[in-house]
């Protein structure tokens, strides 16, 4: 999970302050010490780290305990405020063209995931009512062409190839004709990588740059390459001049630094991040969504954004009701799982809950399994549950392929559920628990 690693070493530095009436110079040293460690060993810049501890240390030493906030708050509350800052203040939008066609040039090394991440914005926008046009601009990479015409294939996006051309800046501009002819209001250039950078790519890259005279350049950076992932940004921000980065693989990066490090090296923000394979794992950046993910203190807005993409309004209204009413059944709760799974990964979106521990995992194989065992059931059993006899377990898991056991986890978790929900229609629900008496509906 993302930032994983540094977010259990900010708690462990936080420790330090508690139970302190006032913060000493001493007290203040000591935290930045363990919070600079944390920083280095996630793979965040070294100069970046110096200015960042000077900054929470200028601003934490004596400074006066908050009223009603604990000294160790405070230092949670000052190291939110200056990670923000170090990420970009505020998010970063995509600029579009008053005349169109905005035109998006897409850049970065082979194997970063421009391909597959021109295709991700081009459908975010998509959904928002523009007619975006993918381009085929990488005739150097075996199968480049093919791979952008699949994933436009995927999304209802068409796509501009030239295979007869090996002249990707002629391809480029030609580009831009038809998508001025044919009512194309965005278009994204996916050109060509190396695995270095070198003089050929760079000048191949400036040569389009200026056919096209892009609205943005967005540099796609793979967040798992830690710092050199910001020398990358840096090397390409000094020869093009980009407007922004999209971080690629941050759902696998445990450590963070490039997130952390690439805003305050190139000066650039970063405007997107891919959390994943499918083609809607892609967020908008939000720099103080971000910093309280990296604190351990959730995300409830993308959360309740993403909640909003995946849940049918009208169910959601019926499940209401049935949570008033206490008759949420078994076939309510394999929709709301089915929901949920439509949301995207699921380490990725319970993580935005706030007090969810870092570590958690996830096996999404209990969600087939689940769905198995409520599907083997008859309809009188998945609405009455209680019903479920010793004879009737042994014939569900004969047609589920699980156990009795398996069965018996189910109906404990779902007694669990409907508890919960009672709690939340009487409004008495005191959280989510994590770590405590509740457990969640599968297994972690």
């Amino acid at each position: 999970m993302a930032f994983q690693s540094l977010t259990e070493k900010l708690k462990n530095a936080f420790k330090r302050f508690r139970n302190k009436g006032k913060l000493s110079a001493n007290d203040v040293k000591e935290g930045m010490r363990e919070i600079k460690l944390a920083l280095l060993e996630a793979d965040v810049s070294f100069k970046v780290v110096k200015d960042f501890i000077k900054n929470v240390t200028e601003r934490a030493i004596g400074s006066e305990v908050l009223e009603s906030l604990l000294p160790a708050q405070q230092v949670v509350k000052i190291v939110n405020e200056e990670l923000i800052n170090l990420m970009g203040k505020s998010q970063a939008k995509l600029e579009i063209s008053s005349k169109p066609p905005t035109i998006i040039m897409m850049v970065g090394l082979q194997g970063a995931g421009k391909t597959t991440h021109s295709g991700k914005i081009a459908g975010l926008y998509k959904k928002q009512g523009k007619n975006p046009l993918l381009v085929a601009c990488d005739v150097y990479r075996p199968a480049a062409i093919k791979q952008l015409q699949v994933v436009g294939s995927q999304l209802n996006i068409p796509v501009y190839a030239d295979e007869k051309s090996k002249n990707p800046v002629s391809i480029a501009k030609n580009a831009i004709d038809f998508a001025k002819k044919n009512g194309h209001d965005m278009v994204f250039i996916d050109t060509a990588g190396r695995l270095h950078v070198d003089e050929i790519l760079m000048k191949e890259l400036q040569d389009i740059k200026k056919v096209t005279d892009p609205t943005e350049i967005l540099l796609v950076v793979d967040a798992m390459l830690g710092q050199d992932a910001v020398n990358v940004a840096d090397t390409f921000n000094s020869l093009l001049d980009i407007t922004g980065v999209v971080l690629t693989k941050l759902d696998g990066d445990t450590r963070g630094g490039a997130a952390l490090s690439v805003r305050y090296v190139t000066g650039k923000p970063i405007k997107f991040v891919g959390t994943g394979e499918k083609l809607d794992t892609i967020e908008p950046f939000y720099p103080d969504r971000m910093a309280s993910r990296i604190l351990g203190m959730g995300d409830v807005l993308s959360l309740i954004e993403k909640a909003e993409e995946a849940f049918d309004k009208k169910q959601a209204e019926e499940l209401e009701k049935k949570m008033r009413a206490n008759t949420f059944t078994l076939v309510d709760y394999l929709s709301q799982l089915d929901q949920l799974k439509r949301m995207g990964n699921l380490e990725s979106v319970l993580s935005m809950i706030p007090g969810a521990p870092s570590d958690l995992k996830v096996d999404e194989n209990m969600l087939v399994k689940t769905e198995a065992i409520i599907l083997s059931m008859t309809v009188k059993e998945r609405t009455n549950p209680e019903i479920i006899s010793s004879s009737r377990k042994k014939r569900i898991a004969r047609g589920s392929g699980t156990t009795v056991e398996d069965i018996n986890k189910l109906l404990k978790q779902f007694d669990q559920m409907k508890k919960m929900m009672k709690q939340f229609s009487s409004g008495k629900f005191n959280g989510f628990g994590f770590g405590k008496k509740m457990k969640m509906p599968f297994k972690m």
